[in-house]
C-alpha cells in the first residue's frame, strides 16, 4: 500500500492534516479542524484541495478513472469534538477531478465518550449531595446505547440509570463512568452487580473513589468477574468534578469556598459601607449558581445586621442552601429576612455562650436548669446568672419557633475568643451531611475562617473599579507581620464574567 501525506497548515484551535492511503481501490482521508467556524471550514476545504490534488496526480500516474474514499472530518481539537465519516467517489474525466460524497455515519473516540459522561455528571450539581456527581455512558459497536447520571442522593446511581435507559442488550459493551463503580450496599445496591449482570465486557473509569467502602474494591470486583477495567482515563478532568466529595468523604467536614467581590484596589464596600453593587449582573448570576451548587451558605451576624440578606438561591428551579449564621450572642432580629423565611429555607444559627452546653440546643431544653447550684453566699450572683441564662433561653426559644435550629459552639480551647469555634462547627455540620459551604461572610468572619484553617478554596470576583480610602477589605483582623506568615494560595483558574474577573485559588495547607 502506498501512503501519501499532505499537510495544509495549522490554526490556533487545533490545526488540520490530510492523509491518504492508496491501494488502487480504497482511499482513507482524515481531516482535523480546530472548530466549526467560517475560517476553519475554509481551512478544511484547502486541506481537501491539497489532498485531492495529490489523488489526481496519483490517478493520472496510474491511469485510474475512479477511487473510492472514506473521509473522517473531525470538528474540534482531537479527542474533543464530533467526527463525521463520509463516503466519497472521485472520478477523473479528462483533466477534471469530480467528487461525489455523502455523510455515512457519525463516529466518536473514547475521549469524546468520557467527555459526554462528564457533561452528564454535571446535571446532578446541587442535587446529589452528599454523594458525588457521576455520569455513565454505555457504548456498543461504536454506538451509545445507554446513558445516565446520578440525579439525587438516595436515587439510582449513574451506572444503574444508564442501564435503565438501554435500548438493546449491553452484552459485550463498554461502560464509561467518571467515578469507580461502588461495590457496597448503601442507600442503593452495588453498581458492580448491575454491570456484571448485564454482561458488560469493559469498564473505563475516570476517577478513583477515595470512599473507604470502595477505594479500589469496585475495580477489583469487576476484574474478578472477568471484566476488562481501564482506570485513570481523563482522570484530571473527572477529578475536577468532585473536589467537594473527595474532601468530605475523607475528612467528614464540609468543603468551604470563600467567596467575595471586591474592587481592583481590594475594597468590598465604600467608606460609607455601601456595597450594592460592586460587580455586574453576570457575576452576581454566577454567585447564584454557586449557591445552588453548595449545600450550605455561611455568613456572620454583621452581614445580617448590615444588609438583611435572604442568602437564598434566586435561580429559577434552583436549590436553596442551608443558611448558617454565626451569631455569638444571638443578636439576629426576629424581623430579619432570615428569621421570616426560616420555615421555608433550612436555617442554623450558631452561638458561643460559654455557660450553655455545647451542640444543638433542643427545643424543650432550658439552659438555666443545667447550671450548677451556687453556694448560699453566692445567691445574688447565682440569681443574676439564672436570669441571664433564662433570657438566653427565651431568645433561643423564639428562634426555634421561627423554624431555626440553634447550635451553641463556644471556643473551649481559647476562652478569650468570644466567637464560635469554627473548626468544631465544621465537625457538627459534617454530621448533618452538609458537604459544602459557600462562605459569604464579611472581613471578620473570613479572617476567623482562615485562621481556623477551614477554607479549601477562594473565589475572588474583581470589578474594574477603584474605591480608595479606608473602606473594608475581604479579610480583616490584625493581619500578618511579615509576608512569610501569609496564607498561601495556589492559582487554579481565571475567568472573565461580563466586565468582571473571577479568580479561583486553592488554599495550601
Amino acid at each position: 500500500m502506498r501512503m501519501n501525506r499532505c499537510n495544509s497548515g495549522t490554526d490556533s484551535k487545533g490545526g488540520l492534516a490530510g492523509f491518504s492511503s492508496l491501494d488502487g481501490r480504497r482511499t482513507v482521508i482524515a481531516v482535523c479542524a480546530g472548530s466549526l467556524c467560517g475560517r476553519t471550514v475554509r481551512y478544511v476545504m484547502k486541506a481537501l484541495q491539497i489532498v485531492f490534488a495529490g489523488l489526481d496526480l496519483w490517478m493520472e500516474a496510474h491511469l485510474a478513472r475512479a477511487v473510492y474514499c472514506v473521509m473522517d472530518v473531525h470538528y474540534g481539537a482531537p479527542g474533543t469534538g464530533s467526527v463525521l465519516r463520509h463516503e466519497c467517489v472521485l472520478r477523473r474525466t479528462g483533466c477534471r477531478l469530480r467528487i461525489r460524497w455523502r455523510e455515512r455515519e457519525k463516529i466518536m473516540d473514547e475521549h469524546i465518550y468520557m467527555r459526554r459522561v462528564i457533561e452528564l455528571a454535571h446535571k446532578g450539581e446541587g442535587w446529589c449531595h452528599p454523594n458525588p456527581m457521576v455520569g455513565a455512558v454505555i457504548v456498543k459497536d461504536g454506538r451509545i446505547i445507554g446513558e445516565g447520571y446520578h440525579a439525587r442522593c438516595g436515587e439510582l446511581h449513574a451506572e444503574r440509570n444508564a442501564i435503565a435507559s438501554l435500548r438493546e442488550s449491553a452484552k459485550g459493551a463498554t461502560i464509561y463512568v467518571t467515578l469507580e463503580p461502588c461495590c457496597h450496599y448503601g442507600r442503593t445496591p452495588p453498581c458492580t452487580e448491575a454491570i456484571i449482570e448485564q454482561k458488560i465486557a469493559r469498564v473505563v473509569i475516570g476517577s478513583r473513589d477515595p470512599n473507604p467502602k470502595v477505594s479500589g474494591g469496585g475495580a477489583k470486583v469487576l476484574r474478578e468477574a472477568g471484566i476488562e477495567v481501564v482506570e485513570d482515563f481523563l482522570r484530571d478532568e473527572c477529578d475536577a468534578l468532585n473536589p467537594v466529595f473527595f474532601h468530605y468523604i475523607t475528612t467528614k467536614t464540609p468543603y468551604v469556598i470563600m467567596k467575595y467581590a471586591m474592587t481592583a484596589d481590594g475594597k468590598i464596600a465604600t467608606k460609607t459601607g455601601a456595597s450594592k453593587w460592586i460587580t455586574g449582573g453576570e457575576a452576581r448570576g454566577r454567585v447564584q449558581q454557586m449557591r445552588h451548587a453548595c449545600m450550605g451558605i455561611m455568613a456572620g451576624i454583621g452581614t445580617v445586621l448590615a444588609d438583611d440578606p435572604m442568602l437564598n438561591c434566586r435561580i429559577e428551579g434552583g436549590r436553596d442552601p442551608v443558611r448558617i449564621i454565626c451569631d455569638s450572642t444571638l443578636r439576629i432580629p426576629a424581623e430579619s429576612a432570615i428569621c421570616r423565611t426560616a420555615q421555608e429555607i433550612p436555617t442554623i444559627v450558631v452561638s458561643a455562650f460559654p455557660e450553655l452546653p455545647d451542640g444543638e440546643i433542643a427545643a424543650a431544653e432550658n439552659p438555666a436548669k443545667s447550671a450548677v447550684s451556687p453556694a448560699p453566699e453566692a445567691a445574688d450572683a447565682a440569681s443574676e446568672s439564672k436570669t441571664g441564662a433564662e433570657s438566653i433561653y427565651s431568645k433561643i426559644r423564639s428562634l426555634q419557633q421561627c423554624g431555626i435550629r440553634v447550635f451553641n459552639i463556644p471556643d473551649r480551647k481559647d476562652p478569650e475568643n468570644s466567637r464560635p469555634d469554627l473548626a468544631e462547627l465544621m465537625k457538627q455540620l459534617g454530621k448533618l451531611e452538609i458537604d459544602s459551604i459557600l462562605l459569604e461572610g464579611g472581613g471578620t468572619l473570613n479572617e476567623s475562617a482562615l485562621r481556623a484553617g477551614i477554607v479549601q478554596e477562594v473565589r475572588a470576583f474583581i470589578a474594574p473599579k477603584l474605591f480608595g480610602g479606608q473602606a473594608k477589605t475581604p479579610v480583616e483582623g490584625g493581619g500578618v507581620s511579615v509576608p512569610d506568615e501569609a496564607v498561601q494560595l495556589e492559582y487554579k483558574s481565571a475567568e472573565r464574567i461580563g466586565e468582571d474577573l473571577m479568580v479561583t485559588y486553592r488554599v495550601k495547607k
